[in-house]
């Protein structure tokens, strides 16, 4: 299957994924709260995406979902709130969000060979759980994911729903952090793109920002969510622990799931990552902690 038809029938996918959450909060049943209508039509989408997951056999399909989806709900609970078209506040986290979503995307995109290709970590995931695959696939690829951006997604429904006053300050605070959060996954990726298309068996990547955390792009991605709970508690301060639940739950994902499985990978395919490890700080970036031996990496060409 060519590139440009895959992208047809990821596009077509997520089409019918919206079509089914749109259909189910217009005709399906008002539980009364605008949040929680929302999560069931975000699953509604996501089993969409499942189905079209099985139906091509890659669960791939579901990569973009983690971006597309967070500036859908932010214009749908705007919409829906009371809070009003001049918010400030509102227009401020549209951007930042939309930013972040459309680089997001762009990089999946870019990187992405088509439909034949399936991210190894689900792969893994799938042959690891056995005879229980279905399962993992469904919840642990699938369903878990759009809980974990949803709750990150929480304090951005405060914020756009909360018609009191504003904490001006701390709002502008998390525009500069979303912003320098969504920069550092973009030098990060960039960096890494680059690396990829010249690097030889077994060299490692260890120059740029790499140099000052092993996973930076991780961290940027972090920080996008941090932005998005001070949005939040800019918003209303008494639901701090709303705000936060999103970020803590992201935290536990990269420490817990995403970088082991990375570093374990790196250390089985790169004899050199080892060194990298000694050096260069797991997540929050910082100074390397010892000058590098000569020629044991490889620099990033140009």
């Amino acid at each position: 299957m060519s590139r440009t038809t895959s992208f047809v029938r990821v596009v077509i996918a997520y089409v019918v994924a919206l079509g089914v959450a749109a259909a189910w909060l217009w005709l399906g049943p008002d539980t009364g709260h605008l949040w929680l209508d929302t999560l069931i039509a975000d699953l509604w989408a996501t089993l969409v995406i499942f189905g079209f997951s099985r139906r091509y056999s890659n669960s791939s399909m579901y990569d973009a979902y983690w971006s597309v989806i967070p500036p859908v709900l932010l214009v749908y609970w705007w919409a829906a709130g009371d809070v009003g078209i001049g918010a400030v506040q509102c227009w401020v986290i549209a951007v930042v969000v939309a930013v972040w979503a459309i680089r997001l995307t762009a990089n999946w995109a870019i990187g992405w060979p088509g439909l034949h290709h399936e991210d190894w970590r689900y792969g893994l995931l799938k042959e690891r759980a056995g005879g229980a695959a279905f399962i993992v696939d469904l919840f642990a690829i699938h369903v878990i994911p759009t809980i974990q951006v949803f709750l990150g997604m929480v304090p951005v429904y405060i914020a756009v729903t909360h018609t009191d006053s504003t904490i001006g300050w701390l709002t502008a605070l998390a525009a500069v952090v979303g912003v320098a959060a969504i920069s550092l996954e973009y030098v990060a990726d960039a960096q890494l793109r680059r690396f990829a298309a010249h690097r030889r068996p077994g060299s490692v990547l260890d120059t740029g920002v790499w140099s000052w955390s092993r996973h930076p792009n991780y961290f940027g991605e972090f920080s996008f969510w941090v932005a998005m709970a001070l949005f939040g508690i800019a918003a209303s301060p008494s639901d701090w622990w709303w705000s936060l639940v999103g970020v803590v739950v992201m935290l536990a994902m990269f420490l817990g799931a995403s970088i082991p499985m990375m570093e374990q990978r790196s250390l089985s395919r790169r004899p050199g990552y080892a060194d990298v490890v000694d050096r260069v700080s797991r997540f929050v970036p910082r100074p390397p902690r010892r000058a590098r031996p000569p020629h044991a990496t490889e620099r990033i060409p140009g």
